[in-house]
């Protein structure tokens, strides 16, 4: 089996790109957040940002399963190193902008009752589309590679990584979604914290586990990491399609929260006139 390229050179500018241009638009994406939380008076949408930032420490375990390695010659800028694999400063960005962004947006849409199954399939789209742009731009560019034996690849690009990661954005916005519903104020929306990381191993792990075995395998083959590779992103397919469940068929069908609830938007308004807040009541037809 081959080894990681510790050797490689690294493309100073390109770093610079991902550096400086990931920061700066975490920044603006972390002022969106902000704005938002005090239109409807919750932490929430910042507490995504933040717990997508904080999930990036655990960025080495994602490395070492799917075989990523940061092209660590002199100039790197890098703040750890695990599993053998040093860490660049913008992992962290990179994950607000990446996962974070959309999954703001996402959230938003389910809460208003604008998004629909068919909706959520699109955002699915638009991420797998982000991840590519994002990707490439970093693998072309010099700054790190998928160093292990990936088949199916775009520009050098394996394309079952963008499915894992769609299907994880997809997972954390709906979780996050029904956190949000159910907790008391908003301590209990720390709880996104953990759900991150929770989702995006689901999805990169659990749905990834064939892809994973597969490129670890001590006698693997181009046809072995190509079908698990196929059965990963059917996995990833299915993910999508499970939280696409919790969303109705059409926009506005089903209950949606008060944007002027305060914290947490732990009050929900009901959609249908004839639905009291209490749930439903017994008619002379229905009374016993």
């Amino acid at each position: 089996m081959s080894t990681a390229p510790v050797d490689h050179h690294l493309d100073l500018t390109t770093q610079d790109i991902l550096t400086y241009g990931s920061w700066g638009l975490t920044l603006v994406l972390l002022g969106v957040a902000i704005h938002l939380g005090r239109k409807e008076r919750t932490p929430f949408y910042a507490l995504i940002v933040l717990a997508a930032m904080v999930a990036a420490f655990a960025e080495p375990l994602y490395d070492a399963g799917l075989m990523l390695y940061f092209y660590s010659t002199e100039g790197m800028y890098t703040h750890f190193t695990a599993f053998g694999i040093p860490q660049p400063v913008w992992t962290h960005s990179g994950y607000a902008v990446l996962y974070a962004a959309p999954a703001i947006m996402i959230t938003r849409k389910i809460r208003l009752g604008t998004l629909t199954r068919n909706g959520l399939f699109a955002w699915a789209g638009v991420e797998l589309l982000m991840s590519c742009t994002f990707e490439m731009i970093g693998i072309n560019g010099g700054a790190y590679t998928y160093w292990g034996p990936h088949e199916l690849r775009i520009l050098d690009y394996p394309l079952v990584i963008g499915v894992l990661e769609a299907a994880q954005v997809i997972c954390f916005a709906v979780a996050a979604t029904q956190l949000r519903e159910r907790v008391k104020s908003p301590v209990g929306l720390l709880g996104l914290f953990v759900l991150f990381p929770c989702t995006f191993f689901m999805a990169n792990f659990g749905a990834g586990s064939p892809v994973i075995i597969a490129l670890h395998l001590e006698d693997t083959s181009r046809l072995i990491v190509a079908l698990a590779s196929l059965l990963s992103i059917a996995f990833a397919a299915a993910a999508i399609r499970g939280a696409s469940s919790f969303l109705p068929t059409t926009a506005g069908q089903s209950e949606a929260a008060a944007v002027g609830s305060p914290v947490g938007g732990f009050s929900r308004t009901r959609i249908a006139a004839d639905m009291p807040t209490g749930g439903p009541v017994a008619t002379p037809s229905t009374a016993k």
